[in-house]
C-alpha cells in the first residue's frame, strides 16, 4: 500500500515527523518498504501563464511566448511543445532555477529569439507522470505561486507491505485510523453527504448467490461529461498512491477505493440489458475483459451479470463490453458491494490476473462501507463530470453480512502473554481507541470487534492488539526465570528418533516427500478413497492430499534409479490425510512409517554374492523395528491382498487382530506405471501401533542349565508356520521358555500338501534342574496340543 505523507496528514496530523512517523507505523506491525520523495529536487520554478503565444520565425517547431510568472515583466521564453497555447497556466522555471540532475537555467537564444526560462513537463520535475508536452495547471491556480508549495511536492511517498490480515489499512482512512490510535490523535475524516436523487432513474438488482455477495448497490447517473478533466490534486494523490490516471470515471473509484477502501467500478449504463444480476457463472461461460484479453469463465467464479450476459468478474475485472468510454458514455451505473473474502480468493489468481480490487477483496473489506462509497463517488462525479443522480438501489442478505465477534479477554492471558502488567486504564483505552466497545468484567474485559478488524477473532488477537499499541519497547526487559521441574517423560514411550536411527544403521536413507501428490497416481494405490483435492494447488501433479506414504516414496525411488542409483533404500515419517466426516475439518491426520527397498541387497563386493533384495530382507528389518517395543511377539503378519502389492507377496501387519499395516512387492503392473525397475518391497504402518513400549521388568535368572528338544512335526501347507511356533508357547506348561523354527521340509518322505516344521524348544526352571521326565511331559503337552490345534503329527 503506497500512500502520501501530506493526504495522511490531512486526515491526522501527529506531532512527529516522516522519519518519526515510519518508524512508528513499522513497529506497530505495518512495515515500511520505502520511503521516497514524491518529485526530484528543484528550486525556481513558479506558476505562469501564456499571455501571448506565436510561431518562430526560423523553427517550425518551435513557439515564442510572453510568460507571467508575477512580476514587473513579462518573460520571453521559446518552446517546443506541441500544446503550448495562448492562456495557459503552466510551470516556469525561471532563469537561475536548478532542475533535477543539476540542470540550471540560464539566458539564452534560440534560432535567434532570446528565452529568459523554460515551460517545464512532467518529467523536466522528476515527476513520475506520462505526458506530451509542458504541463497545464488548473485556470484557478495563482500567478507567482512556487511551484513546489502548489503541487505540495514537499511531500514522501510511503511504501508500506501489510500482512494478510490487516486489510483495514489498504486506504488513508485505515492508516488514518491507525496512526491516531498510536498518536492518541483525533483523526479527521471528511464529511460525506447524502445526495439527493434528482432523477427518477434506477436499475433492478438481483442477488442469487448470497452467500459470495451478501450486499450490491447501485446508482443510477446521467448526463456525465467522461471528458471532463481529471482535477491535478486527485491525479497527484493517485500518482503518489501508485495508480495512474485514466479517465474521470475511473479516477473517481480508483480514489474512493483509496481513500475510503471500499473498490468500485462503473458500467456504461446504455450497455446494461435490463437489470443487474450478481450470480455464479456458468461452466465454460466467456467474457472479454478491460485488458482485451478473454477470459473462459469456471463454475466458482462470481459475476456481475445483466440479464443476458456476464458484465464483469466480481470485484476482480469489469467486462470491455460494458465498460465506460469516452467517445460515447453519457450515463453510467455506480456499484458499490460487499463480495465474502472466500468468494474471491484465489479467482484472480486462476485468471492470472491481480488487481487493487482483488487483492482488498479477497483479504476482507469493511461491510459497512458501500452506502458511505456510494455517496462520496456521487458527490466528486457530479462535481466532476457533472450529471444527474437517481437513487441507492441494492439488495442485501443480512444472514450472510459477517457479524461482529465478541471476544473475552482475561487479565491472567493478557499478564502472561506480554510479561507485563498493562494498567486496566490503559487496555481499556487501547481497545476503545482500536474501534472496540469494550466491557469490563472480573476476570478480565469483553470486546466486541470493529466491522473493519477481520482479524480480530480469539483472545490472542486482543492480546496482540494491546501489546503493540502499548509498545513492546516499553514492556521492562525481565530475566527469564528458570524452572528446575523435570518435563514428564513415559518410559514406555517409543521416540520416533530411535526407529530413524535403527533404520539409518541398517542402511537406510530418511526421505521428505510432498504432502501433495498427483491424483491418478495415487488411485493406483489406494484406489478405493477419494482422497481431499486442493482447490489451489500448487501444479496438477501436487493437487490431492496424499493417502498413503508410498506414492512420494516410489517415485523417489524411481527419479534415483534413473541417476543410476540401482540399490535404493528409503524410509519416511509423515502424516496421511483421510476424509472422514466425523473427524475435525472432515479429515483425520494419521502419522505414519513407511519404507522401500529395491535394487542389490548388498553393495558390489568381491566376496559378497549379488542377490536382489526379497520380501524377508524389509520383513527383518521391520522386525527390528517391532523389537524396539519389547513386545514383538504381539504383532503378526498374515496373508492378505493390497492393490498396490504383488498377489501372494504381500502381508498385513496386525497387533490384537487389528490391521495397522502392510508389507510386499510392489504390483508388476505398478512397477511398470511409476517406471521402477526391478523388484521393490514396501511397508507402511501406523506410528501409533508401534510407539508403546514394554517396560522391561526384573526378573530371576534361573541358575538351573537350560535343555533343548527338537521335534519335526507335519502339517499342511496352508498352516502358517509363524501359528505352529507361537502355538508351542502357548501351552500351559511353564517350562518351555523359548521355541524356534529351524528347518522347512517338502519332498520325499512328506505327503504331497503337506510340509514338515522343524522345532527346536527351549526348557528351563528356576527352581531345579529338569529330569527326563519333567522334559518328555512337556514336549508331549506340545505335540498334543499341535495336534489337536493343526492335525499335526510328529515325523517318522
Amino acid at each position: 500500500m503506497k500512500f502520501s505523507e501530506s493526504w495522511l496528514r490531512e486526515w491526522v496530523n501527529p506531532a512527529v515527523n516522516s522519519e518519526e512517523l515510519a518508524h512508528q507505523i513499522t513497529m506497530a506491525g505495518l512495515e515500511v518498504d520505502d520511503v521516497e520523495a514524491v518529485a526530484g529536487e528543484f528550486t525556481g520554478v513558479v506558476v505562469g501563464e501564456v499571455v501571448e503565444c506565436g510561431q518562430h520565425p526560423d523553427a517550425d517547431k518551435l513557439r515564442v511566448t510572453k510568460v507571467n510568472v508575477g512580476g514587473e515583466e513579462l518573460l520571453d521564453i521559446v518552446c517546443g511543445a506541441s500544446n503550448c497555447r495562448l492562456g495557459l497556466k503552466v510551470a516556469v522555471a525561471t532563469v537561475g532555477a536548478v532542475l533535477p540532475g543539476d540542470f540550471k537555467i540560464k539566458k539564452a537564444k534560440l534560432r535567434g529569439q532570446p528565452s529568459h526560462g523554460m515551460l517545464c513537463s512532467f518529467s523536466e520535475l522528476g515527476i513520475d507522470v506520462e505526458s506530451n508536452g509542458i504541463m497545464e495547471l488548473p485556470e484557478d491556480a495563482v500567478i507567482g505561486t512556487d511551484f513546489r508549495e502548489f503541487l505540495k511536492l514537499n511531500d514522501v511517498t510511503i511504501d508500506v507491505d501489510l500482512t494478510a490480515n490487516r486489510a483495514d489499512c489498504l486506504s488513508i482512512k485505515g492508516l488514518a485510523r491507525e496512526v491516531g490510535v498510536l498518536n492518541r490523535a483525533e483523526v479527521c475524516q471528511p464529511v460525506i453527504t447524502s445526495v439527493a436523487a434528482t432523477i427518477e432513474d434506477k436499475i433492478s438488482v438481483a442477488i442469487e448467490a448470497p452467500a459470495a455477495c451478501p450486499r450490491y448497490l447501485g446508482r443510477v447517473v446521467r448526463n456525465v461529461n467522461v471528458k471532463a478533466a481529471t482535477p491535478l490534486w486527485m491525479q497527484e494523490k493517485l500518482r503518489r498512491s501508485g495508480i495512474r490516471s485514466i479517465d474521470p470515471i475511473v479516477d473517481i473509484t480508483n480514489y474512493v477505493m483509496l481513500e475510503q477502501g471500499q473498490p468500485m467500478h462503473a458500467f456504461d449504463l446504455a450497455k446494461i440489458e435490463g437489470g443487474i444480476v450478481a450470480r455464479m457463472a456458468k461452466q465454460g461461460e466467456k467474457l472479454v475483459l478491460l485488458d482485451g484479453n478473454e477470459a473462459e469463465l469456471n463454475e466458482n467464479t462470481l459475476v456481475i451479470a445483466d440479464h443476458n450476459k456476464a458484465l464483469a468478474i466480481a470485484g476482480i475485472f469489469g467486462g470491455q463490453d460494458s465498460g465506460v468510454s469516452i467517445e460515447s458514455t453519457t450515463d453510467v451505473l455506480l456499484e458499490a458491494a460487499f463480495f465474502a473474502p472466500d468468494a474471491i480468493r484465489g479467482r484472480a489468481r486462476s485468471y492470472g490476473l491481480h488487481t487493487d480490487s482483488s487483492h482488498r477483496f479477497e483479504r476482507g473489506v469493511d461491510s459497512s462501507l458501500q452506502t458511505q462509497a456510494m455517496e462520496r463517488a456521487t458527490e466528486l462525479l457530479l462535481s466532476i463530470c457533472g450529471g444527474e443522480a437517481g437513487e441507492i438501489v441494492g439488495q442485501e442478505s443480512e444472514e450472510h453480512l459477517p457479524k461482529a465477534k465478541t471476544i473475552t479477554l482475561r487479565r491472567t492471558k493478557l499478564d502472561k502473554l506480554l510479561g507485563h502488567a498493562i494498567p486496566e486504564a490503559d487496555v481499556v483505552e487501547i481497545l476503545t481507541r482500536l474501534g472496540c466497545d469494550v466491557e469490563a468484567n472480573d476476570a478480565g474485559w469483553t470486546a466486541k470487534a470493529p466491522a473493519w478488524r477481520f482479524d480480530m477473532a480469539i483472545e490472542e488477537d486482543l492480546v496482540e492488539e494491546v501489546g503493540r499499541i502499548f509498545g513492546y519497547n516499553n514492556i521492562p526487559n525481565q530475566a527469564p526465570a528458570a524452572s528446575l521441574t523435570m518435563n514428564e517423560y513415559k518410559e514406555a514411550n517409543l521416540p520416533l528418533k530411535r526407529v530413524r536411527d535403527l533404520l539409518v544403521d541398517r542402511g537406510y536413507h530418511e526421505a521428505i516427500t510432498y504432502s501433495f501428490v498427483e491424483p491418478n497416481q495415487q488411485k493406483l494405490i489406494v484406489p478405493d478413497v477419494e482422497p481431499l483435492i486442493l482447490p489451489n494447488p500448487i501444479s496438477a501433479d501436487m493437487s490431492a492430499m496424499r493417502l498413503s506414504l508410498w506414492t512420494g516414496l516410489l517415485n523417489t525411488v524411481a527419479y534415483n534409479q534413473k541417476r543410476q542409483q540401482p540399490r535404493v533404500r528409503l524410509f519416511e515419517a509423515g502424516l496421511r490425510f483421510i476424509p472422514e466426516q466425523t473427524a475435525e475439518n472432515g479429515m483425520r491426520q494419521e502419522m505414519m512409517l513407511a519404507g522401500v527397498i529395491a535394487g542389490p541387497r548388498s553393495e558390489e563386493h568381491w566376496d559378497i554374492a549379488t542377490n536382489t533384495v526379497d520380501f524377508f530382507d524389509l520383513k527383518g528389518d521391520l522386525e527390528a523395528i517391532l523389537e524396539l517395543t519389547a513386545n514383538e511377539l504381539s504383532y503378526s503378519f498374515t496373508a492378505a491382498k493390497h492393490p498396490a502389492l504383488h498377489p501372494g507377496q504381500s502381508a498385513a501387519i496386525e497387533v490384537e487382530g487389528k490391521v495397522v499395516g502392510h508389507i510386499g512387492t510392489v504390483h508388476p503392473e505398478l512397477e511398470r506405471k511409476f517406471g521402477l525397475n526391478g523388484r521393490t518391497i514396501v511397508f507402511e504402518i501406523e506410528w501409533d501401533a508401534i510407539n508403546q513400549r514394554v517396560i522391561p521388568e526384573a526378573v530371576v535368572i534361573s541358575k538351573f542349565p537350560a535343555n533343548r528338544r527338537d521335534i519335526a512335526v507335519i502339517v499342511a501347507d496352508d498352516v502358517a508356520s509363524e501359528d505352529v511356533v507361537r502355538a508351542c508357547l502357548d501351552t500351559d506348561n511353564a517350562l518351555i521358555t523359548g521355541s524356534k523354527l529351524f528347518d522347512l521340509y517338502k519332498g520325499k518322505g512328506v505327503e504331497d500338501g503337506k510340509k514338515s516344521l522343524a522345532i527346536a524348544m527351549t526348557l528351563q526352571s528356576t527352581e531345579r534342574t529338569l529330569e527326563e521326565s519333567d522334559i518328555s511331559e512337556a514336549v508331549a503337552s506340545v505335540v498334543a496340543l499341535l495336534g489337536e490345534k493343526f492335525g499335526a503329527s510328529l515325523r517318522d
